[in-house]
C-alpha cells in the first residue's frame, strides 16, 4: 500500500509540470516558485562541467502548453541575479536568450554560449513566461547548476568533446532517462 501511494505521488508530481529540464540537468524537478523552481532551492551535487565559452545546446520538454514565451538566463555566482520581467520589453544583464518562441508543446532546444569567464558556482535558468496579460505574472522555473573550467573555446573553435554535452555519456544517460519517462506516460 506505501508503495502505490509513493508511486500515485511520484506520477503526480510528474504529471503536474509544465516544463521539464533535460539538459544540462535540472537542479529539482519542482518549478514553481522561483527563481529555481522550489523555495529555498540551493546548489545541489548534481553539476556538470563545461569550458568557459563553450556553445551548449539547452533542451527541455513542454509538458504543459501555455500562450508566451521561454527564458534562458545565466549566472555566475549562483541564482541572486535573476530577476522575473513584467513587461515584454524588459531586459536584464542576466538573460542569454529571450524569447524564445513556444511552439505549443513538445520538445525545445536552444543553443547558447556561455561566458568566457571560468565560474564554480553558475546556475543556468530556463523560464516559462506565460504571456496572457501584460504586466507577466505567471511563470516556471528550472535551473541546472553547472561550472565552467578549463580553457576558454575560442571563437568559431569546436569544442574538443571534453565536456558532458549532448553526446557524451552524461548527456547519454538524460537521453535515456528521458526516453524511459516518456514511455511511462
Amino acid at each position: 500500500m506505501r508503495v502505490a501511494i509513493a508511486l500515485l505521488l511520484v506520477t503526480t508530481a510528474t504529471a503536474q509540470a509544465h516544463i521539464a529540464l533535460t539538459f544540462p540537468p535540472p537542479r529539482t524537478a519542482d518549478q514553481k516558485a522561483g527563481p529555481c523552481g522550489t523555495l529555498g532551492s540551493v546548489r545541489g551535487s548534481n553539476v556538470t562541467t563545461f569550458q568557459p565559452g563553450e556553445t551548449i545546446t539547452v533542451e527541455w520538454d513542454e509538458t504543459v502548453d501555455h500562450p508566451g514565451h521561454f527564458r534562458i538566463a545565466f549566472d555566475d555566482a549562483g541564482d541572486d541575479a535573476f530577476q522575473n520581467p513584467n513587461n515584454p520589453n524588459d531586459n536584464f544583464p542576466s538573460t542569454m536568450v529571450e524569447p524564445i518562441a513556444d511552439k505549443a508543446g513538445g520538445h525545445y532546444t536552444q543553443q547558447v554560449t556561455l561566458p568566457t569567464t571560468p565560474c564554480t558556482s553558475c546556475t543556468l535558468q530556463l523560464m516559462q513566461i506565460m504571456t496572457t496579460a501584460v504586466p507577466y505574472n505567471s511563470f516556471y522555473y528550472q535551473c541546472a547548476d553547472i561550472t565552467t573550467s578549463g580553457d576558454p573555446v575560442a571563437p568559431g573553435e569546436v569544442d574538443g568533446g571534453c565536456s558532458a554535452g549532448p553526446g557524451s555519456g552524461a548527456g547519454m544517460l538524460v537521453l535515456v532517462l528521458g526516453l524511459v519517462r516518456r514511455r511511462r506516460r
